[in-house]
């Protein structure tokens, strides 16, 4: 058999939820030739879409041990979902650059159960924030911007919107600052 060994073999790979909120994925190789690390890839699952068309996106990195005849245990906390169905994937990375792509799983947090406004980030801010918010389930959203007086100085959106957790950006730059 003239085939090359793997350079990693990959025996795990799960997700937790975190009480916290966030995603745990854990796991675990059983050999590893050659082994630079494992970029974390995460993709928000879309319903009408296949698996294939999902636009990953990379959140994070984890070094690997380089060469090892014995099992190795990685894990990596994605703080930054809320709700939704994700898909993530490892992407094996090599010291001499080459790559491939490992299991994809894919996760499920539900959606929001009560209506919710954040706080805008950045606050403050100049000229552009960002505002999020929840909706338990679809129908009309209307969010306007008041300044300290109580006076109505814009309207952000007026539409139909789905349930889920939505983010808008605000751009002041045609108002008064303050």
């Amino acid at each position: 058999d003239s085939n090359p060994p793997l350079p990693v073999e990959l025996s795990s790979f799960t997700a937790k939820v975190l009480k916290s909120g966030g995603i745990k994925l854990d796991w675990r190789t059983e050999i590893e030739v050659s082994n630079y690390g494992f970029e974390i890839e995460r993709s928000d699952i879309n319903p009408k879409s296949e698996i294939q068309n999902h636009q990953f996106e990379k959140i994070g990195f984890v070094e690997g041990h380089g060469n090892s005849n014995s099992p190795k245990d990685y894990s990596f906390t994605d703080n930054t979902v809320e709700y939704g169905k994700y898909a993530y994937r490892l992407k094996q990375i090599d010291t001499d650059g080459q790559f491939e792509y490992l299991k994809v799983i894919e996760v499920d947090l539900g959606s929001p159960t009560k209506f919710e406004l954040s706080q805008n980030y950045p606050n403050p801010f100049n000229p552009v924030t960002t505002i999020k918010f929840s909706l338990p389930e679809s129908g009309n959203a209307k969010l306007k911007n008041f300044n300290l007086l109580g006076e109505q100085i814009a309207k952000t959106i007026k539409k139909k919107k789905n349930a889920g957790v939505h983010t808008i950006n605000f751009n002041a730059s045609e108002l008064n600052s303050g």
